[in-house]
């Protein structure tokens, strides 16, 4: 599979490769690493072809968006997009020897949950700022949804907030040029539906729920989105490890430890991938981008090496023998495009 061939995103007139790169780990999501192995990491991004890079004010409280923005500063900006989210305002906290703790590393910058028009008008100047651009190609409404807000009052009043103020502000960022698309980010089913009835938009970043690892997505909500014309992209495609390794010991599924019953099946899943000589990080890399309204998968990494293994993995030849197999064993839904 060609890792840079370009899909249009969505109802969007965005164009984007089908391989980009995740920034999470550059924000420091499970280890630190230094300005050095960033600015290596981006580099050989670039060198293998990358031109799509996604992050969020999130991912290390900023320092994600500072590292894309140095790792792209001196190239020219029509030849890569950047992603970026709102709904998180950063400022400083008012005990300044305050450090996070839901980070590896990242910056000692306080946050506040926003979803009104002056928050993400706000968020969009910072960001600007921190990656050093002039504009957006994608903005995306950042984790409004159970996964972080917990009760029905705080995600109702967070959508709400949306609806008729943050909503507002993307649009008119859309029509004047500043970004070129506008998407909303997933962790869990459930929430599709409800934006689909609130606002328009182009495209969701799925994350960890459309995967080899699982596809709960694909049980409606996928299918009610494509309806519209809506694309998706795919965010935790090795659903935080397990399906890069394979199961090792104190592999991660879904950002938690991988579960007895979760190692055995990814290794039935490694299993079927051996009998055809592909590495399952190839499968699953490949996998979800067999969806006709699928554009882009992002995986991350924070060495050159993980890049470079993540470009090879698009490129392995997977036989359409593997996911019949896959199929036949129960291990991907019947229903799942595929060769």
């Amino acid at each position: 599979m060609d890792p840079f061939k370009r899909r249009k995103l969505g109802t969007s007139d965005v164009m984007v490769p089908q391989l980009g790169f995740g920034g999470a780990p550059l924000g420091e999501l499970y280890v630190k690493i230094t300005e050095a192995e960033s600015l290596a990491t981006m580099a050989a991004a670039w060198d293998g072809g990358i031109r799509y890079f996604d992050t969020a004010p999130w991912y290390g409280r900023g320092l994600s968006e500072h590292r894309i923005g140095a790792g792209v500063y001196d190239k020219p900006r029509d030849e890569y997009l950047i992603s970026t989210k709102v709904g998180r305002v950063l400022h400083a906290p008012l005990d300044h020897g305050w450090r996070p703790t839901d980070w590896a590393g990242g910056l000692p910058m306080a946050l506040s949950f926003d979803y009104g028009y002056d928050a993400v008008m706000r968020s969009f100047e910072d960001s600007l700022q921190r990656l050093r651009v002039t504009r957006l190609d994608i903005l995306v409404i950042h984790d409004l949804d159970y996964w972080y807000h917990q009760t029905e009052p705080r995600v109702g009043a967070y959508l709400n907030q949306l609806a008729t103020g943050g909503y507002r502000a993307l649009s008119e960022l859309k029509a004047s040029g500043a970004i070129g698309a506008i998407g909303a980010g997933i962790n869990e089913t459930g929430m599709i539906p409800r934006f689909l009835d609130l606002v328009d938009l182009d495209f969701f970043l799925v994350a960890l729920r459309y995967t080899l690892g699982e596809q709960s997505a694909l049980e409606s909500e996928i299918p009610k989105a494509s309806e519209k014309g809506i694309g998706f992209i795919i965010g935790g495609v090795f659903s935080s490890g397990l399906y890069a390794t394979g199961p090792i010991a104190g592999a991660k599924f879904n950002y938690q430890d991988a579960t007895p019953a979760e190692l055995e099946r990814a290794g039935k899943v490694k299993a079927v991938c051996d009998r055809h000589g592909v590495p399952i990080a190839a499968a699953a890399l490949q996998f979800p981008l067999h969806h006709p309204n699928v554009a882009a998968v992002i995986p991350g990494g924070f060495k050159p090496e993980h890049v470079a293994a993540n470009i090879e993995a698009m490129k392995h030849p997977v036989p359409d023998a593997l996911w019949a197999e896959l199929k036949h064993e129960g291990l991907i839904r019947a229903d799942a495009p595929t060769p």
